[in-house]
């Protein structure tokens, strides 16, 4: 989505993630596009920059280290019930897809995600679920909750194999026996 393309009215936008590499590759493709960045490495850090100058857009990410995203999409439109916002994971689950666009997200996107795919998450948008809306999930088995847990520990050890079993309380053998499987089926 070129900027010519963009809806005019949005000019400001607001990256939150804990990340600063990605934070700043994001902000820098932003100003290039035309917006006006305001960055913050927290939910605190984003609580203060919004009361100040609130944004037109906001990304967030999911797992941040002093609250989720997730509490935070809440209190953004708390703030300002008229900001668009998408949350980035790297953990993403339909339920935690779910319940971001309940709080108020307007999109929920997996990492890795570039400026053209935010842009058009934000265009095409989504309509926000009522809370008297019954939502028809399927539970996911107890297999792939396992095999997400185990991945996300072991994003946490930055892929150290004996870190991430010495944490989930296994042996590093059977971390890798496990790591070898394909994913389960939902």
């Amino acid at each position: 989505m070129t900027p010519a393309e963009r809806r005019p009215e949005w000019e400001t936008i607001l990256i939150v993630d804990d990340d600063q590499p990605l934070r700043e590759r994001l902000g820098k493709a932003f100003r290039e596009r035309g917006f006006v960045v305001q960055m913050a490495a927290s939910a605190a850090e984003a609580m203060t920059v919004v009361v100040a100058d609130p944004p037109d857009l906001a990304v967030v990410d999911l797992r941040m280290r002093d609250r989720s995203g997730l509490e935070l999409v809440g209190d953004l439109k708390a703030l300002d019930a008229e900001m668009k916002i998408i949350v980035l994971t790297g953990y993403g689950s339909i339920a935690t897809a779910i319940e971001a666009i309940r709080l108020g997200a307007t999109n929920f996107l997996p990492k890795p995600a570039d400026v053209d795919d935010i842009l058009t998450a934000f265009a095409r948008g989504g309509a926000p679920i009522a809370d008297h809306a019954p939502v028809d999930v399927a539970a996911p088995s107890l297999a792939r909750v396992e095999w997400e847990h185990i991945q996300r520990v072991l994003a946490d050890c930055s892929g150290n194999i004996s870190e991430a079993a010495r944490r989930l309380g296994i042996h590093r053998r059977s971390l890798q026996r496990k790591l070898r499987k394909y994913p389960p089926e939902q």
